[in-house]
């Protein structure tokens, strides 16, 4: 069994090791803070010097770090694991960096004969205790596909994302999605309080409707956006922009700022005025797609599969 370091045991880096170690596979550790290691060293783990020490003594080598800086530092500076890393061996990191930075340091261990992952997680600290996390890969495929039970010793979703620093583009993708989703919420959950509605059924009626079930995702973009085919609708965009324009409105009533909805309804009117308004409203894709000059197309999603999420998740 491959032998694995792992370096950062911070509110991540502890509880992705501990899963590690659970599974079997013998460690060597190190982190900067004292006592940050010693759960692992209780259960049997050896506490590496440095991160060379720990790279020069493992088969594959972990890296759960806050930022660009670290990372940098870590892997490629003074008693980092380029020093100590050996050929034929494998760096993987954990971290949300950048993905620009892993595909500069790439090229520079595979002068050395080792090979280079990126695999930012996602599901929090407790999804890192429980092994609950959603593990981005970028890559070489058959090193990934080599290390995978690795990756699954401590996460229970580990996705391929093609080439290296594609799994820390998908891991930003992922959280600014998230980040505006949750501006939006806020907006909406505070409009309907100020107008009259209670906490609690606003919040059902947002959670188990189309948009809480998240069947834009599992349903639309792989119907609809990914094929190019706009028509027939869903839900045309000249009845979203209708529902838009009314909650700005009601916004304005109650004096509540609205800027995700009010550039939601810009957007909105832009795409009726292509014509566009008895095409679905996923249609507004194609805004952003000629603004960014690339086209976010696929034929090869199961469609079914997607979709069956949803179903499964009806009341929860």
């Amino acid at each position: 069994m491959e032998t694995v370091g792992f370096i950062g045991l911070g509110n991540m880096g502890s509880g992705m090791s501990a899963s590690i170690q659970r599974a079997g596979y013998p460690m060597v550790v190190y982190d900067l803070r004292e006592g940050a290691t010693k759960n692992l060293l209780d259960g049997g783990a050896r506490l590496g010097s440095s991160p060379a020490d720990v790279a020069s003594r493992s088969d594959v080598t972990f890296t759960s770090l806050p930022g660009p800086k670290e990372v940098e530092q870590v892997a490629m500076g003074t008693g980092g694991v380029l020093e100590g890393i050996r050929a034929g061996s494998v760096y993987v990191d954990l971290s949300t960096s950048r993905p620009t930075l892993i595909r500069q340091i790439e090229p520079i261990f595979r002068e050395k004969g080792a090979y280079v992952l990126d695999a930012p997680v996602s599901g929090g600290k407790t999804g890192a205790a429980n092994r609950n996390l959603a593990v981005m890969v970028g890559g070489d495929r058959e090193i990934f596909d080599k290390i995978k039970p690795v990756l699954e010793a401590f996460g229970d979703k580990v996705f391929y994302a093609g080439g290296i620093g594609n799994g820390a583009v998908c891991k930003l993708m992922h959280n600014m999605i998230g980040h505006g989703i949750r501006l939006a919420v806020a907006e909406g959950l505070i409009l309907g309080v100020k107008a009259g509605v209670d906490v609690e059924p606003l919040w059902e009626c947002i959670r188990r409707g189309a948009m809480g079930r998240m069947s834009y995702v599992h349903e639309n973009l792989p119907n609809k956006v990914f094929k190019g085919e706009f028509e027939p609708a869903t839900f045309a965009l000249n009845l979203s922009y209708k529902d838009v324009m009314l909650a700005t409105e009601l916004g304005r009533e109650y004096q509540v700022p609205m800027p995700i909805a009010n550039l939601a309804e810009q957007v909105a009117i832009e795409g009726m005025n292509r014509g566009w308004g008895h095409m679905d409203s996923t249609v507004t894709m194609r805004l952003q797609e000629e603004a960014a000059g690339v086209e976010v197309r696929t034929d090869t999603i199961d469609v079914e599969r997607a979709a069956k999420f949803i179903t499964t998740h009806p009341d929860a």
